[in-house]
């Protein structure tokens, strides 16, 4: 039996081992508490294996950098915290308009503006989703373990390549300084998606065509032997703008769809003792760990609690939650922020069962004794 893979590992480090496992060849960002440690480990890992890194003056030129280096053929990665993570909205739009693989790790922190730079939060959920401007796409993932930063690093990258467009890693201040114990995984059990690599002929070349039977646009590398048009504007299947409504309705409406028609593809969650619960608590990220101890505790006490934690929390596990919303009589939503995910859990789940929520917005982490308080009150 071969030995064992065993690393003590913080989250923002795991996030690095997971993006150089996935493949990952270029990373640009510029430091920003609490993600910086994901810079430094990727300035030191990136040279072993014949990737780039380079730090930029700042953070709308870093993920501008790092559209590039896709663009180039790189799987690439910038990060940021924050002030950053606004910052980074309007790129985050090109990239999903311009259909172009990328990952972008948002460490959350306290806010708004500087807020609480060390402090623990949440309070990203919605500008994950609604950041950047227009209708778009998104697909963003929340670990609650250090082991599980390395897994979703992997699993963003591999949704970016599947789908042409960026992923967020939605990691928060609690899993990304945290400390474990993970097993790393040998090659033989990563499953990675790479590129589709194809033969380009430029004379006839449509960068924007969607291959049959495939979900999303493969761009062919800038020197590749021909050239193409990339744009934020709405664009034909050359690359070239338009100003036709119609195609404007057919490439937004076809950039949706092809995340929210493979929901059972990219939606996850975890479930715990939720069989024959009569109120499940729902978290994600670092508060999730808390509540997983506050549902152990509630059970001890002779309550019928469970947890449902998302790890996709866009799109959205709306059936995930209404399936809970009919086993259960109340939804417990528990989040370092004042009711973001609650109120999509309410919007879901309110014709089926009891809807509650917790939040805090203090810049420390909401204990199991809290949440079982919470849970005692609204049982």
């Amino acid at each position: 039996m071969p030995k064992k893979n065993i690393k003590l590992m913080q989250g923002n480090e795991a996030c690095v081992q997971g993006a150089i496992a996935a493949g990952m060849k270029f990373y640009a960002g510029y430091p920003i508490t609490p993600s910086t440690e994901i810079a430094e480990k990727s300035s030191e890992l990136l040279p072993t294996v014949g990737g780039k890194f380079i730090q930029m003056e700042d953070e709308i030129s870093g993920i501008a950098a790092a559209i590039g280096g896709s663009l180039a053929g790189l799987k690439s990665m910038t990060a940021t915290s924050g002030p950053g993570f606004s910052l980074k909205q309007e790129n985050l739009g090109y990239a999903t308009l311009a259909e172009v693989p990328l990952v972008v790790v948002n460490v959350q922190r306290g806010g708004p503006s500087t807020g609480l730079p060390t402090s623990p939060a949440q309070g990203e959920v919605m500008q994950a989703k609604w950041g950047t401007h227009g209708d778009h796409p998104v697909i963003a993932l929340t670990p609650s373990s250090v082991r599980e930063t390395y897994d979703l690093t992997i699993r963003a990258f591999n949704l970016a390549e599947k789908y042409s467009t960026p992923v967020i890693l939605l990691l928060d201040e609690v899993i990304s300084h945290m400390r474990e114990k993970i097993v790393i995984p040998d090659e033989s059990e990563i499953t990675i998606v790479n590129r589709r690599d194809r033969e380009y002929d430029f004379s006839s070349y449509q960068p924007y065509q969607v291959p049959e039977n495939e979900e999303a646009p493969v761009l062919a590398p800038f020197g590749a032997g021909g050239k193409y048009h990339v744009t934020g504007l709405i664009h034909e299947e050359s690359g070239f703008p338009t100003n036709s409504g119609v195609v404007a309705e057919k490439l937004i409406n076809r950039l949706c769809d092809k995340v929210e028609d493979n929901t059972e593809d990219i939606v996850q969650v975890e479930q715990f003792q939720t069989e024959d619960a009569e109120l499940i608590v729902v978290a994600y990220g670092g508060t999730a760990r808390s509540a997983k101890s506050a549902v152990e505790i509630a059970r001890e006490a002779g309550y019928k609690v469970g947890l449902l934690r998302p790890i996709t929390i866009w799109p959205l596990a709306q059936k995930e939650l209404e399936e809970a919303g009919k086993n259960a009589k109340t939804l417990l939503t528990v989040e370092m922020n004042l009711g973001q995910y609650s109120l999509e859990v309410e919007r879901v789940a309110r014709h089926l069962a009891k809807t509650e929520s917790l939040g805090r917005v203090h810049g420390e982490i909401i204990t199991p004794d809290e949440i079982f308080s919470k849970i005692k009150e609204v049982y």
